[in-house]
């Protein structure tokens, strides 16, 4: 690691500017964590044409902010209404109501706010040192190797995430497709812009973002959410005790590693996380069934792995340029459109971006824990707002951040057209963020196979025989072969067991039958 370009870092990260954008971050992204539904990836793809105004640097310690920030502030939501601001806060829904109706919810609350500042603090203390490493490493990276670690990454958030594997396999091919739409890179030849000169230049990245995620979360909630709303449980104490803070700490411990690992991975990010940590906690405690009763070790090691598991998805954005998981997709999109291209040579071509990020989330997170406990009221009032106000003002932004990224209303048509989609998807179950993400990756697939193919001569061998490309297909195949092979173990489980042929009875059974 290079200590002088990391105390750079730090001399960017303490600018006023930077540090206001740091407070503004985490701030918006506590708030958003709050509102249930809208979530980080849709907020930052609506703020992406404020960042177009902002230094590049300043926007993207912003964005990050709402993503870390967004992790705490659906915390609030599950402990008071049992209603999860974020997917990775179901899991803290289980324990955190169940305090909550003890009394004890200031205490659930204040372990969330301390598990998340040591999970997140964890996973950027292994970012510093292992970021580097994973950068020197992909130098050697030429085209067969991004080509097959985006396959990887596509095939990963389908079998790795929480939803039906086959239906977040149709979605990542729907976003496949929608990634050729325009002028072949090669060729220039138009595919599927039926002969449309606005979808002569493909389809904008923000436009299917703000339209999956933003419109098509707006619909769905407004659907979910026009009954009553349902009175927050009172806040007593915030500050858990010292007995408190003893029974979790090793919860919070195992679900900062936990979370550090699973966000490096693409397809697990938080939501992974705080799943695994919850299920490895109720697995070794001493009695699991004061787990969903009000276990603190439920609060602290689901929100402890979540806050880490975001912190780590930075490593493969960039280090490697792959987005980890939908959130990171459309910051992936944020820097493309600011001018900054993640990956190996991030770190050599613009360090200040490189450790500006990474050094502001130190900072980031000692806001987090300073803000989080005395704006817990504050975020209880907001809970009163029937969605049908707040609805309307965040389609406005929309709308208004959509027109202003080209001034195109045929831009704002086919996002209200992306909104439907996202909302059908929902409806059906499917979800949004496998699309995006193969959209991201669809330009990286494509190009990199078709680039490997013209250096290998047309010999689709060659990725094999390529040492790093040839063992991240090998690890592709493996993904595919393991829910196979556990399907065909548990078979052969069944097939010997009490279902099986009968063994011959003994002479003491046949003794018993008589």
């Amino acid at each position: 690691m290079d200590v002088n370009a990391f105390l750079d870092g730090f001399a960017v990260a303490v600018q006023p500017a930077n540090l206001f954008y740091v407070l503004l971050g985490v701030l918006i992204g506590m708030l958003i964590g709050v509102l249930p539904g809208l979530g980080p990836a849709a907020t930052i793809a609506i703020l992406l044409p404020v960042a177009y105004n902002v230094p590049d640097v300043s926007a993207i310690i912003m964005l990050a902010g709402i993503y870390y920030g967004a992790q705490y502030g659906g915390t609030i939501t599950s402990v008071l209404l049992r209603l999860p601001g974020e997917a990775s806060s179901v899991v803290t829904v289980f324990d955190g109501f169940a305090l909550a109706k003890q009394g004890k919810a200031g205490t659930a609350l204040g372990i969330a706010a301390i598990g998340s500042f040591v999970g997140a603090t964890v996973a950027i203390v292994g970012m510093t040192f292992l970021a580097p490493v994973v950068a020197g490493f992909a130098l050697d990276f030429g085209p067969p190797e991004y080509a097959a670690l985006a396959l990887l990454g596509v095939l990963l958030v389908a079998t790795v995430g929480n939803g039906n594997m086959i239906k977040a396999l149709v979605a990542a091919a729907l976003g496949l497709l929608l990634a050729t739409v325009g002028r072949d890179g090669f060729t220039g030849a138009s595919r599927f812009t039926f002969d449309s000169l606005q979808l002569s230049d493909g389809i904008d990245f923000v436009v299917v973002a703000m339209g999956l995620f933003g419109v098509g979360e707006i619909l769905h909630n407004l659907e979910q959410r026009h009954g009553k709303v349902q009175a927050p449980a009172p806040v007593a104490n915030v500050w858990p005790s010292r007995g408190e803070l003893k029974q979790s700490s090793g919860a919070i411990g195992r679900g900062s590693v936990i979370g550090f690992f699973l966000g490096i991975l693409p397809g697990g990010g938080a939501v992974m996380a705080s799943l695994v940590a919850y299920a490895a906690e109720k697995k070794r405690a001493k009695d699991p069934s004061r787990f969903g009763r009000g276990a603190i070790e439920g609060v602290a090691a689901p929100e402890t792995a979540n806050n880490a598991a975001a912190t780590s998805s930075f490593i493969p954005l960039l280090t490697i340029g792959i987005p980890a998981n939908a959130s990171m997709a459309i910051l992936f999109g944020a820097l493309l459109v600011l001018g900054v291209t993640p990956g190996p040579q991030l770190l050599e071509e613009r360090p200040d971006v490189f450790w500006g990020v990474i050094n502001s989330m130190y900072l980031g997170n000692i806001m987090l824990l300073i803000l989080s406990i005395p704006l817990v009221g504050v975020f209880v009032r907001v809970l009163r707002v029937r969605p049908a106000i707040l609805a309307p003002i965040t389609a406005l932004i929309t709308i208004l951040g959509v027109y202003t990224i080209r001034n195109s209303v045929f831009d704002i048509f086919v996002m209200i057209v992306f909104g439907i989609i996202g909302y059908l998807m929902k409806k059906v179950g499917f979800e949004p963020g496998p699309l995006v993400l193969a959209f991201v990756l669809g330009a990286l697939v494509e190009d990199s196979i078709r680039r490997s193919l013209l250096i290998f001569g047309g010999d689709p061998t060659g990725f094999v025989t390529r040492p790093i490309s040839g063992t991240i297909l090998a690890f592709l195949v493996l993904v595919i072969l393991l829910p196979l092979l556990r399907k065909l173990l548990a078979r052969r489980t069944r097939a010997g067991g009490p279902s099986g042929p009968a063994s011959p009875p003994t002479p003491d059974r046949e003794e018993s039958l008589r």
